[in-house]
């Protein structure tokens, strides 16, 4: 028998669309690898293993199977999106355990591009912080398992992390899949602003949340991105010469960046700059307002995700994070920051076309029992690890978490590329020219 476990979905999804593996066959192998290590490293919330293997034989018996881009390819979706027949807890007790009527557009696309849901992710409650615990459980990195696996898309990139599913789905309201992505040793990219389907809690925190692909290849991650955009983002400027601006400042006042994510960065721009491209330091003219922007925000898109559920039955740091947005939230609603961001950098952007960043400030926390701590040791932690990732919600522009070398610890290392609008495919042909100059191990050995 085939393993196809560590395979990547472009590869499953040939082998099936051939004949050469059947579907229930795929995920059945997905199923016992996520018995077998789940416990260690808490990526699911609820699996589906009935229902999945129910669902691979629906695929076989479409038939043709010609057209399907993700044929039999297993995968997860993040505890925040409706898949039909499931409750979405978004990681808290204070949400109903009410089975959703049908799935979120999205997962319908995935489904219908012939791909299995075996799975719900764990997050976060309510997804607002990155690192992942809660009542669910704890999502670890499998290739560090003392250590968070990021949030909140933190179920999802352990998940692949671990060779549990070749792809999953999550989403990105302040880094939500890079920050996860970057310390799995994952691909993915936050789209701009319309291009995949949000949809996202109440209101997609005033329009930043962004649905997304985390996957091991970047050619994974760029047909997952086709099959959510429900548009062929089309391979064909790898070689293309591009100016790349790179910068290890970080956007917020007062969070220096660690040596193994500045060297990992100034490396990837010796490695681009040998390929080719017009690589330059540059530092974007971030506003010294930003951090203060960023919350405003991230607890804003909070309070209105918190409306409505018991207070008694959210995590204290979760209350917090609530009633610091209620005051924000009329500025929030009325404010032109974003906007006057966005009018900032655009020069910037004129200039180059690339920013080529750390992904990550330092490595993860240690996981915990953070969502039994306080409010400001959340947020301090959050923002101490994590302060590359918001500028580009507020603004709305993509960016992508890639891989990029080693921490001290073996943990891997990412570098984050960012692109003016609708430089998705660009960014993605970047990303592929350095994975193809500088390969990265794809799965951790659990």
């Amino acid at each position: 028998m085939t393993n196809w476990v560590g395979r990547s979905a472009a590869e499953i999804a040939a082998a099936v669309r051939e004949k050469r593996a059947a579907p229930a066959e795929v995920v059945a192998e997905h199923l016992a690898r996520i018995e077998r290590l789940d416990g260690r490293v808490g990526a699911f919330r609820t699996v589906r293993a009935e229902a999945a293997l129910a669902e691979a034989d629906e695929v076989a018996a479409r038939g043709d199977l010609s057209g399907l881009p993700l044929a039999g390819v297993p995968v997860a979706v993040k505890d925040n999106l409706a898949v039909r027949g499931e409750s979405c807890r978004v990681g808290s007790a204070a949400t109903p355990d009410t089975p959703a009527e049908q799935d979120h557009v999205t997962v319908a696309r995935l489904r219908a591009a012939g791909a299995v849901v075996v799975g719900l992710t764990n997050v976060p409650e309510l997804c607002v912080f990155g690192t992942t615990e809660g009542v669910y459980g704890t999502a670890r990195n499998p290739w560090d398992t003392t250590r968070t696996a990021g949030g909140s898309s933190g179920g999802s990139a352990a998940a692949v992390a671990a060779g549990l599913v070749p792809i999953a789905l999550g989403n990105d309201g302040m880094g939500s899949l890079r920050i996860p992505a970057a310390n799995c040793g994952l691909v993915t990219i936050k789209p701009g602003h319309g291009v995949v389907p949000a949809g996202i809690g109440d209101g997609d925190w005033f329009g930043m949340s962004e649905n997304g692909p985390l996957a091991t290849t970047v050619e994974d991650a760029r047909l997952m991105l086709s099959v959510l955009a429900d548009t062929e983002v089309v391979r064909g400027r790898e070689t293309a010469t591009r100016t790349i601006a790179v910068s290890v400042r970080s956007p917020l006042a007062g969070v220096a960046v660690s040596k193994p994510y500045a060297a990992a960065t100034r490396d990837a721009a010796r490695l681009l700059a040998g390929a080719g491209h017009r690589v330059r330091r540059a530092d974007p003219p971030y506003p010294v307002s930003l951090g203060v922007t960023a919350l405003r925000h991230w607890s804003a898109g909070t309070a209105v995700d918190a409306a409505g559920l018991d207070p008694r039955r959210l995590a204290r740091r979760t209350r917090a994070h609530a009633a610091v947005g209620r005051r924000f939230l009329d500025g929030v609603r009325t404010s032109t920051q974003r906007e006057r961001l966005r009018r900032r950098l655009e020069p910037f952007f004129a200039e180059y076309d690339v920013l080529l960043t750390p992904a990550l400030a330092r490595r993860s926390p240690q996981a915990g029992p953070w969502h039994e701590r306080g409010w400001l040791r959340n947020v301090l932690a959050n923002t101490g690890y994590s302060p590359m990732t918001p500028p580009w919600n507020l603004t709305g522009w993509p960016a992508m978490a890639v891989p990029f070398g080693t921490l001290p610890s073996g943990a891997p290392c990412a570098v984050q590329l960012v692109g003016r609008p609708g430089s998705e495919a660009d960014l993605l042909d970047l990303a592929e020219r350095i994975e193809t100059l500088h390969p990265w191990r794809r799965t951790a050995g659990l």
